[in-house]
């Protein structure tokens, strides 16, 4: 059976790249260095927000947007930023993201206020929308057939590194108190490793760009970037505010702004120009099907790290190092699997994807019987089997979802295609954050006792297994091979 060629996943017919036939070693680390340091800045934040809190004197306002300021601006700027490497170099609109990231870091760290601390935040999540699609782009198109895999298993680790050490690594710096920064360090850390990827990038990093001269779609930009604050920020406000009218309203708003912006897309393409995002990426099923369990993924991953740190702090009683160390039982289980991901996935395919959502479904089956049974008072290290579980079936689905997506995309649009994918990621983990809020924040009721986190976790834990097993199910629709059949 053949399948019709779309132009997105097609060869593309010019060069787009200035790349040596061997891709020198240092590529892969360098530009993953830059993907898990934006990925640490959304995670480690968390830890810093009480001492932050205290020092600024700060409203409770301006620390939830501390929080929700990075990720709307970094979920809604991610599919311009992709296509800006198209049009303009990959490598060189990483180095930018990279340096306004690097300066908006020093602005966090040296913040005298709320306010400040914010509007940096936001600083730093459109530098960070900048960067994140050019990884995945420029791995993308400078690796080929099995070396891809691999590297792509190398940006499953570092996302999942990132994600899973957070938590600890912003307590050791807490802790340790550098030159009395306390939380500032969380931020000013950045200053030296930003500045040593921009060198290394510069030395080693070849630019890559779409054929052509394509034009930037500026109305594609203003619609897309509308459409993205009306979905998210709902998601990331309503259930703190109670799910008040305006958030339905701009859910309604979205709707209709995403069918405007297929509209002009896809009138922009009929017309020879060059659209923000060729809608023919969606006439192809591994793209489209991979997108959908991307989504569903992360779903689960931004959720579970809020629930659990919630139970093991406020309901178990441990500080932000306590709470990162129990962290690492995670990252062990992630880093055995993630780093033997390509060759799980050489023998079982995309049923991988499907074998890891089910052992991370029963990875959190063990954690909540265990955490009921432990209550408040049992060792708080029977929970490590359950997280090594769960940790080891995260390892083996991060690195295969980027790849089944991205594998049959024509590197004239991997730019795009890899903000639409790192979109469906923070899409995710707001809407994965917002359904798992209520579940947990309903059971604990509005004067939570320390006896009543177990029961609140147990319960978010049954919607977290559903997402596993709705990831499982949709693995089923993904191609089975690289034919895209």
């Amino acid at each position: 059976m053949t399948t019709e060629t779309n132009p997105a996943t097609a060869a593309p017919s010019a060069p787009v790249a200035d790349v040596a036939a061997e891709p020198h070693r240092a590529i892969l680390p360098i530009v993953l260095s830059g993907v898990f340091m934006t990925t640490l800045d959304f995670f480690i934040v968390n830890v810093a927000i009480p001492s932050t809190q205290a020092d600024l004197n700060a409203t409770a306002s301006a620390i939830e947007w501390v929080v929700a300021g990075f990720g709307l601006a970094y979920g809604v700027g991610l599919i311009t930023g992709g296509r800006l490497g198209d049009l303009y170099g990959r490598r060189k609109m990483f180095l930018l993201g990279l340096a306004l990231f690097t300066v908006a870091s020093l602005f966090c760290g040296i913040a005298t206020s709320g306010e400040y601390l914010v509007a940096a935040r936001v600083g730093q999540g459109i530098s960070a929308a900048l960067l994140a699609p050019q990884v995945l782009a420029i791995l993308g198109t400078i690796y080929t057939g099995a070396a891809k895999l691999k590297v792509f298993t190398g940006y499953g680790l570092a996302m999942g590194l990132a994600a899973v050490f957070g938590q600890l690594i912003g307590g050791l710096l807490i802790q340790a108190d550098i030159a009395g920064l306390g939380w500032r360090s969380c931020f000013l850390v950045n200053l030296p490793i930003g500045a040593a990827i921009i060198a290394l990038t510069l030395k080693y990093v070849p630019e890559t760009r779409a054929p052509g001269k394509p034009k930037l779609d500026l109305i594609g930009v203003a619609v897309i970037t509308l459409a993205l604050v009306a979905l998210v920020l709902p998601l990331i406000e309503g259930r703190e505010k109670g799910w008040p009218l305006w958030t339905w309203l701009s859910f309604g708003a979205a709707v209709v702004l995403f069918a405007l912006f297929g509209l002009q897309e896809s009138k922009l393409a009929a017309r020879g120009g060059s659209p923000l995002v060729n809608l023919s990426l969606f006439r192809e099923r591994a793209f489209v099907a991979g997108l959908a369990s991307q989504l569903v993924f992360w779903m689960g991953q931004a959720s579970f790290f809020l629930v659990f740190a919630l139970y093991v702090q406020r309901g178990r009683g441990l500080d932000a190092l306590q709470a990162g160390l129990l962290f690492a039982a995670i990252g062990a289980g992630y880093m055995y699997t993630s780093m033997n991901a390509g060759k799980f996935a050489a023998k079982l395919g995309r049923q991988v994807i499907a074998v890891g959502a089910l052992l991370m479904g029963a990875g959190l089956v063990v954690l909540g019987i265990t955490a009921s049974q432990i209550g408040t008072t049992g060792h708080i290290t029977w929970l490590i089997p359950g997280l090594v579980i769960d940790g080891a079936g995260m390892g083996l689905a991060v690195a295969p979802l980027a790849s089944t997506v991205l594998a049959r995309v024509s590197p004239q649009y991997a730019g795009a295609a890899s903000g639409v994918l790192t979109t469906a990621l923070q899409i995710g983990n707001a809407l994965g954050v917002s359904i798992i809020g209520i579940i947990f924040y309903n059971a604990l009721g509005n004067t939570p006792a320390v006896g009543d986190y177990p029961h609140a976790f147990d319960l978010s834990v049954v919607f977290l297994v559903g997402v596993a097993v709705l990831l499982a199910a949709l693995v089923q629709a993904l191609p089975r091979g690289n034919s895209g059949k």
